[in-house]
């Protein structure tokens, strides 16, 4: 069996950790409190950007996609 003050010890140090842990995070929310409202300002014009982007990048896969599974596909006898 532990010895008491081990198991003790080794809680205390483990609650100190998390304390650590807690205060860093915390810190960090509130720098992103501070920059939050400067993303969001930026988030309008970089959205458009990026749909838009995305849009084209979709429709170029979608293409490509397209014409790699026809090629595979048997040729059609019906169409004469």
């Amino acid at each position: 069996m532990k010895d008491i003050h081990e198991v003790l010890r080794q809680k205390q140090a483990q609650y100190a950790q998390i304390g650590k842990q807690v205060e860093l995070l915390q810190q960090a929310a509130e720098k992103l409190r501070e920059v939050a409202p400067l993303l969001a300002d930026n988030d309008a014009e970089d959205d458009s950007a990026v749909l838009t982007e995305v849009d084209e990048g979709n429709s170029n896969a979608m293409a490509a996609n397209a014409s790699a599974h026809s090629s595979d596909a048997p040729p059609n006898r019906d169409a004469v």
